[in-house]
């Protein structure tokens, strides 16, 4: 395998380690800035291939579970095997090379640069598809990526970085396009992001808040808290399916797995019976007391909870979970640091609440994501379009999922028009710079040619212009 990253973890050390680094990438991408939009596609097709293929996407699928202990393995088999499948197919036929773009009716032609070199950051809870996803976006702008992983994913970041490495040199391209830090640290992750062009940071929010404070300009994703309407017009047999596949999948390793449902009275008992034959485990106040004090200790989440098994918190909580059920439900009625089950929990725990009507959900959606995960995503069952676009007209939130499974969807699926990722933008509700899915649109440079009309602009008269306002002001 080509060599990557390897880094000290001395302070003293970093600047002068990621220098060289950046070195290396910044040589790479110059080698590829003039790439072709077919040599480009050939590059990302190889990238993708190299790591999903079969046989090899089951060895990193379950490499991951191995290493992070986060998760389960056909979680990871999924978004290995079919999430980066998805995202290439959703970007290979966007032209990102020369002109990309004409508005004839302003005489515009926008024409894409690349930035340079991409510093990444990559979480333990998506490590096996979240490296592919951003270098894949990285270089089909013609930039370099070097992937900062979480310490605790490192060697599954080494592995996938490695084969894309491999990718690149069969495809006769810079093994430098894509570097992975081997040995990770505080130090050379803040050194990585001061140093780099662009800073694509997924993770928790002390490292987001890094990114934007690294003086590099950064796109960040806000916290997730994914709260789920239940309306009395809903399919509640699909609704239960979708609601159990979304806070199942990869054990919730997901910030989009749906931390809080709400569902209005009307439907209440006949949709909670339904969630429990699904697998939901309906916590009685003494079960709830015992998993507050695992879910949350000092006032922080436990990261020993995060993305584990039913099962594994029954044990940890002393709670006697009956078989076949694989998930927690949490009845609730508050919102805020005195509610935790309000918050974004990263497990198979979800909190219940019931509400009189679709006012009533939008009002409490609002508070709860208040809280946490403003910005970020909600969504909805129903048949109703008014309730629907009520919701989403009221809510502050970049992303309503429509009879999805909000984990399985908001970052794009087959059955929706997103765009494929893993970065979530929330917009200024979540201190985020974009609300939208982030792809390599995002981290090209855009030169508008400006061309004169064919017909000069009159500015119309003040009465065409400022109508009844005259008369008022």
């Amino acid at each position: 395998m080509a060599e990557q990253g390897v880094l000290p973890e001395t302070h003293e050390s970093a600047e002068a380690e990621i220098r060289g680094l950046i070195e290396r990438s910044r040589a790479a991408q110059a080698t590829i800035e003039n790439y072709t939009q077919e040599q480009v596609d050939e590059l990302i097709r190889a990238m993708v291939w190299s790591v999903a293929k079969p046989g090899v996407a089951e060895e990193i699928a379950q490499f991951t579970v191995d290493e992070t202990q986060l998760g389960n393995y056909d979680g990871k088999y999924l978004k290995i095997f079919r999430k980066t499948r998805a995202t290439l197919m959703d970007i290979i036929d966007d032209k990102s090379v020369g002109v990309i773009e004409e508005d004839k009716a302003r005489n515009i032609v926008k024409i894409a640069k690349p930035m340079g070199v991409i510093g990444a950051l990559s979480p333990s809870t998506n490590p096996e598809a979240t490296p592919v996803i951003k270098a894949i976006s990285a270089v089909k702008g013609r930039n370099s990526i070097i992937i900062a992983p979480h310490p605790r994913a490192k060697l599954t970041n080494k592995m996938i970085c490695d084969r894309m490495r491999d990718a690149l040199t069969i495809m006769g391209a810079p093994a430098d396009l894509v570097i992975g830090i081997d040995s990770p640290s505080l130090e050379s992750t803040n050194e990585l992001m001061r140093q780099c062009d662009r800073v694509l940071a997924t993770g928790g929010g002390a490292m987001v808040h890094a990114a934007y404070s690294s003086g590099t300009p950064a796109l960040g994703v806000g916290v997730g808290n994914a709260v789920i309407t239940v309306d009395e017009t809903a399919d509640l047999d699909d609704a239960a399916e979708k609601i159990h596949l979304s806070k199942t999948l990869d054990l919730a390793a997901s910030c989009s797995a749906d931390n809080s449902v709400v569902l209005v009275e009307a439907i209440y008992e006949e949709m909670l019976a339904k969630l429990q034959q699904k697998g939901g485990y309906i916590v009685d106040d003494e079960e709830k007391r015992k998993l507050q004090n695992t879910l949350w200790q000092d006032g922080h989440l436990n990261t020993a909870i995060v993305a584990q098994p039913a099962e594994k918190i029954a044990d940890m909580a002393d709670i006697d979970l009956p078989d076949g059920k694989s998930f927690y439900i949490v009845p609730e009625d508050g919102y805020g640091a005195e509610h935790p089950f309000s918050g974004e929990k990263l497990s198979v725990v979800m909190a219940l609440y019931q509400v009189k009507d679709i006012d009533e959900a939008i009002e409490l959606t609002n508070n709860i994501q208040a809280y946490q995960g403003q910005g970020h995503s909600c969504g909805i069952y129903s048949n109703s379009d008014a309730n629907i676009m009520k919701l989403a007209n009221a809510t502050r939130t970049s992303r309503v999922m429509v009879n999805q499974p909000q984990a399985a969807s908001n970052s794009g699926n087959l059955w929706n028009g997103m765009r494929q990722t893993f970065s979530l933008g929330c917009g200024s509700w979540g201190g985020n710079g974009t609300n939208n899915n982030i792809t390599w649109r995002d981290l090209i440079n855009e030169t508008w040619v400006s061309k004169p009309l064919e017909k000069t602009k009159e500015l119309p008269d003040d009465e065409e212009l400022f109508g009844d306002v005259m008369d008022k002001v």
